[in-house]
């Protein structure tokens, strides 16, 4: 799947909801079905910095995709990131750098956050993409 089709299934899957405490409920799921970042990669180098609870991610390049974990020790922060995770892992770093997040914006999430995770939301996003230029570098 293309991240624009994968951004679109999670525009639907919000547009589902009636109210923010459901969509709240459906992140924080969403963050207890995130897989596991190793233990080893729960190192100061993968925090991402500016976001007010811890969020670890890795990024690895297998066959010219880059594949992301992450952990976060807040539920709600773990369901972002999840989102995050669904959005941009396994996909190639050309793909990753050119891509828009307005699905981000058209479900409400940013204005919905309080200012600290909205501003760990773009921090998320930024180090994803960092990850994509360094990956796309090394090829």
């Amino acid at each position: 799947m293309t991240i624009k089709q994968i951004q679109d299934e999670i525009v639907d899957e919000f547009s589902l909801f009636e109210d923010w405490m459901q969509r709240y409920e459906y992140i924080i799921e969403l963050g207890k079905s995130l897989p596991l970042i190793d233990e080893h990669y729960k190192v100061d180098e993968n925090i991402i910095k500016g976001c007010q609870s811890k969020v670890w991610v890795h990024g690895e390049e297998q066959e010219g995709k880059i594949i992301f974990t992450a952990d976060s020790d807040a539920i709600l922060t773990k369901g972002i990131i999840a989102i995050l995770i669904r959005v941009f892992s396994n996909q190639m770093p050309s793909s990753i750098l050119k891509a828009n997040t307005d699905f981000i914006d058209e479900i409400g999430l940013k204005e919905h956050l309080s200012p600290t995770r909205a501003n760990g939301l773009v921090s998320m996003i930024k180090q994803i993409k960092m990850y994509a230029l360094a990956f796309q570098a090394k090829q």
